[in-house]
């Protein structure tokens, strides 16, 4: 079994020092564990203009703490759009938020939360797709989106994905 730890670090080795994984901290890879590229996937992200409020903090071991995902805050409009096509694996509550998980295939599954949706199991989604709306609940900061993605069954930073943070755009300040 990969550990989230040795997946990332698999990908920081390979992507190095200028990739979008710089800076990123993780356990030592194993040997076993074969490198993953995911640079240049054309994942997007999932709100179209947002602050990002808490980062990925990587484990050091399977079930120790740290933060398994990104989380994004909104900036005019509440709309969530799927990162990357793929199918709706899981679409409803789980404890006390709505949540929408999507299989993009090759081991990588997003979650994203909490998102209130329509969307039913098996549906087919396109790459930037709205899947629902920001809603409320779950241990993110209210008014903010849970951003999580597995490979393989394990937690990876969704910056990975992504190419690293986005270009930042200034806007009028005083009047």
């Amino acid at each position: 079994m990969r550990r989230a730890g040795a997946v990332l670090s698999a990908v920081v080795l390979l992507l190095g020092a200028g990739g979008a994984a710089a800076g990123a901290t993780a356990a030592p890879a194993p040997s076993s564990v074969a490198a993953v590229d995911l640079a240049g996937t054309g994942w997007i992200w999932p709100l179209h203009a947002f602050r990002l409020t808490n980062p990925y903090r990587a484990p050091t071991h399977a079930y120790g703490p740290g933060h398994r995902g990104i989380d994004l805050l909104p900036l005019g409009g509440t709309d969530v759009r799927a990162p990357q096509r793929g199918v709706v694996a899981f679409s409803g509550r789980v404890a006390d938020r709505p949540i929408v998980t999507i299989d993009h295939g090759d081991g990588l599954v997003t979650t994203l939360e909490p998102v209130a949706s329509d969307l039913v199991a098996g549906a087919a989604i396109a790459r930037g797709a709205v899947v629902g709306t920001v809603s409320a609940g779950g241990h993110a900061a209210p008014g903010t989106v849970h951003f999580g993605v597995r490979l393989h069954g394990d937690y990876i930073n969704p910056m990975l994905l992504l190419g690293g943070v986005p270009r930042a755009v200034l806007l009028p300040c005083c009047a």
